[in-house]
C-alpha cells in the first residue's frame, strides 16, 4: 500500500530566511576557529613585546630587605607607575613644616597655567608677608620688606630656592586675597591629587594644629609637581638665589651629591617635624622620589635619603612593555555596526620589578561578550603582569574606537549567534 507524502511548498521569504540562517551558522563556525587562533597570537604578541622591552635575564638574583631608616616615617616610590619601593609609617600624620611650600608652588603654577595670574605682576608686599613679622623669627626668609613691589616670578624663586616664609604669603595674598582664602586652594588640590591625609592651615609650614601630612602624600605631590609643572619643577635644583643684595641658598643637600643625580624636591624643619627630606633622582630612564620625615638632624636627612635612593637604583628597575595607543587585540563585538572592536592601552604602562627577577609575563582577559554601542576608553577588560605566580600589576584594556549600535535585523543576527556560539562553548 502506498503511503502518501505530504509536500511543504516553500514561500520566496521561506527561502530568504532558511539561507540566512545558514550562512550565520556558516560565520559562527568558522568564527569559532578564529577566536581560538586569535587568543594564542595575542598572547604571543604580548610576551613578544615584554620580552623586548625588558631584555628578559633567566638568571634570577636575590633582592635584599630594603634598609631600615633612623626616621619617624619614609617612603620610596618609583615616579613612572606609582610603585612603592620601600617604606615605614607611610601614612602617619606628621607636620610637614617647609615642604608645605611643594603644595603652594603647586598651587601657584596651577594658576599661572591658567592664566589666573603673570609671572611680571607685580606684588605689594603686606604686613603679613614682612620678614620682620614676628611669626618668622628664626625661620628661612627672602627677605621682603614691607611696601616693596615685587615681581611673581622673583617670589617664585624666593619660595622654592630660599624657601622663604614671607614670599610664600605674598604668593598666598596675590593668588586668592589672604593666606586662609589661599589654604583652601591647596586643600582643594590635595583632595583632587589623591593626598588622603593631609590638610593644609597656611602657606609656609610653621607648626599649626591640623596643619598634617604623610610621607606617602608627599611622594604623590612630589609627583605631581614633575608631571604637571616641570618648568617650575626646573627651579628646586637651582643651587642659590639673589634678592635685594641678599644672598640665600638652596638647602637640599643631595643637589651637589655626585653619586646621585639629585634635582629636586624640598627640605623641611621645625621643633615639632624634626629635619625632613623629599628628593628626586634620576639613573638612566628610571626616576625615584624619596621622601624622609622626622629625622635628629640635617646630617641624618641626608644619609637616609642617599641610603634609599641607592638601595633602589641598585636593586630595582622600572620597564615601559606597552605604549600609549598600542594596539594589542581585536575582539568580536555584538549589536554593532562593525563586527570587531580594536583594543588596547590608554596610557603608557610601567612596571617596577627587582633587577634580574625572572621572566615577566603579561596576559589579558576581554570581557564576556561585548556589546554595542560602545565608546573610545571604555573598559573592555584587562592586561596583568606577574612575576612567577605574583601578579604585580594590572591595567585596563580598552576600546580603541567607538561602536554605534546596529539596525534591528543586525541585532536579531547577532542574537542569533550569540545562541549558537554557546553550543560551542
Amino acid at each position: 500500500m502506498r503511503r502518501a507524502i505530504g509536500l511543504y511548498r516553500c514561500t520566496p521569504s521561506d527561502v530568504i530566511l532558511t539561507s540566512f540562517l545558514a550562512l550565520v551558522l556558516i560565520n559562527r563556525i568558522i568564527f569559532f576557529g578564529y577566536k581560538m587562533s586569535n587568543k594564542i597570537t595575542l598572547f604571543k604578541t604580548i610576551f613578544f613585546l615584554l620580552l623586548t622591552a625588558t631584555g628578559l635575564l633567566t638568571v634570577q638574583a636575590i633582592t635584599p630587605q630594603p634598609p631600615t631608616l633612623a626616621a619617624k616615617s619614609y617612603v620610596l616610590m618609583d615616579y613612572h607607575s606609582g610603585k612603592i619601593i620601600a617604606q615605614n609609617n607611610p601614612d602617619l600624620p606628621v607636620a610637614p613644616a617647609s615642604l608645605t611650600k611643594m603644595m603652594t608652588s603647586y598651587v601657584v603654577s596651577h594658576e599661572l597655567a591658567a592664566g589666573n595670574i603673570s609671572r611680571d605682576d607685580i606684588v605689594t608686599i603686606s604686613k603679613n608677608a614682612y620678614a620682620q613679622n614676628p611669626v618668622f623669627q628664626g625661620s628661612s626668609l627672602m627677605w621682603l620688606e614691607v611696601g616693596k613691589q615685587v615681581k611673581v616670578e622673583d617670589l617664585i624663586k624666593g619660595l622654592i630656592i630660599s624657601s622663604g616664609n614671607d614670599s610664600a604669603v605674598a604668593l598666598a595674598e596675590h593668588v586668592a586675597g589672604s593666606e586662609g582664602a589661599f589654604t583652601e586652594l591647596m586643600n582643594h588640590h590635595a583632595k583632587q591629587l589623591g593626598l588622603q591625609n593631609t590638610f593644609f592651615e597656611n602657606s609656609h609650614g610653621l607648626s599649626a594644629k591640623k596643619h598634617r601630612t604623610t610621607a606617602r602624600d608627599m611622594a604623590l605631590l612630589g609627583i605631581a609637581l614633575i608631571r604637571d609643572y616641570p618648568h617650575e619643577y626646573e627651579l628646586y635644583k637651582e643651587r642659590e638665589y639673589s634678592y635685594n643684595n641678599i644672598q640665600t641658598y638652596n638647602r637640599h643637600p643631595l643637589l651637589a651629591d655626585p653619586s646621585l643625580s639629585v634635582d629636586g624636591i624640598k627640605t623641611g624643619h621645625t621643633e615639632e617635624a624634626g629635619y625632613c627630606l623629599v628628593s628626586s633622582a634620576t639613573k638612566e630612564d628610571m626616576r625615584l622620589i624619596s621622601v624622609v620625615m622626622g629625622t635628629d638632624s640635617k646630617y641624618a636627612r641626608k644619609i637616609e635619603s642617599k641610603k634609599i635612593l641607592s638601595y633602589g637604583f641598585r636593586f630595582f628597575e622600572t620597564v615601559k612593555p606597552l605604549e600609549a595607543g598600542e594596539l594589542l587585540h581585536k575582539s568580536r563585538i555584538w549589536m554593532g555596526e562593525q563586527d570587531q572592536v580594536e583594543l588596547g592601552i590608554a596610557e603608557d604602562i610601567y612596571v617596577t620589578i627587582p633587577r634580574n627577577a625572572g621572566e615577566l609575563k603579561a596576559h589579558f582577559v576581554v570581557e564576556k561578550n561585548l556589546s554595542a554601542p560602545i565608546s573610545k576608553g571604555q573598559r573592555a577588560g584587562k592586561v596583568f603582569f606577574q612575576l612567577g605566580e605574583e601578579n604585580i600589576a594590572e591595567y585596563p584594556l580598552v576600546a580603541m574606537q567607538d561602536v554605534t549600535e546596529a539596525g534591528f535585523f543586525g541585532r536579531m543576527s547577532d542574537s542569533f549567534s550569540q545562541w549558537l556560539d554557546s553550543l560551542f562553548e
